[in-house]
């Protein structure tokens, strides 16, 4: 297994103004065929190693929140517990891979002795792989993170956040709204703390603009009793989550 290694914090500083500045190129417009098409390569050889890491993880939750949130914060300690009954409930804990509330269930999840994965991505500040994953992968690329963060899980755990939260809360649910990816429950953890968000999504339905039936998608709680109850009903017991098989392995491919 491939555990956080230390110096990363350097490698990403050094890395990320590159990746940065091919992701500019990149979405200000058309430029010539060779620098589009060894974009296009960087990118597939990044999914790749994506699939490849999450091929064998198991069917997975992606936690979602924070990674300002300090270690003696009670949302810190709620993440911490929320990963170890998902571990317990037989899922492999993902996150992005940093620290914070991603940190936090990470750390829940190997006390538990369930799997706990990383989805990292290469920035300057604040993301660097946290020191409780059994395994890790850095992308350059935001895109091909929220891909895979997606990819494996059957669940969504929305925990305090700001803006990249709101960002991964909304692409889990307009992809559920869609039908581009399974029925799959949305915690919302935390009532206070999203109390505002609720009240927009409400002014929104008032307006037209959003479904009833699509804000009975979130599932609002402080309990962490409650989230895990909801989640093994509309995710373990759905979707027979015990009874999946895990793929079979090939020789010849390294595995």
């Amino acid at each position: 297994m491939r555990t956080a290694a230390p110096g990363l914090g350097e490698e990403a500083a050094r890395v990320a103004p590159a990746t940065a500045r091919d992701e500019r190129r990149f979405l200000t417009g058309p430029t010539s065929r060779r620098r589009e098409l060894r974009f296009l390569w960087t990118v597939l050889r990044e999914f790749l190693h994506g699939f490849r890491v999450l091929h064998f993880v198991g069917p997975c939750v992606t936690v979602f929140g924070s990674a300002r949130v300090a270690e003696d914060s009670p949302y810190y300690k709620l993440a911490r517990q929320l990963g170890a009954g998902l571990s317990r409930q037989g899922f492999t804990v993902l996150t992005g891979g940093g620290p914070g509330i991603m940190e936090a269930a990470n750390r829940g999840a190997r006390e538990a002795g369930g799997p706990s994965i990383g989805c990292n991505i290469v920035l300057p500040t604040e993301q660097h792989p946290n020191p409780y994953l059994d395994r890790w992968l850095a992308c350059r690329y935001f895109f091909v993170r929220k891909v895979l963060l997606v990819k494996c899980s059957y669940t969504f755990v929305i925990m305090t956040g700001g803006l990249g939260t709101l960002d991964e809360l909304f692409e889990a649910f307009t992809l559920i709204q869609n039908k581009k990816i399974l029925d799959s429950p949305v915690v919302v953890v935390s009532r206070a703390y999203w109390a505002s968000l609720g009240v927009l999504l409400a002014d929104m339905q008032r307006h037209g603009m959003v479904a009833a039936a699509d804000l009975h998608l979130l599932t609002y709680t402080d309990s962490v009793e409650e989230a895990l109850a909801h989640i093994e009903r509309h995710a373990v017991v759905k979707y027979q989550l015990a009874a999946k098989r895990q793929p079979r392995r090939w020789w010849w491919l390294g595995e």
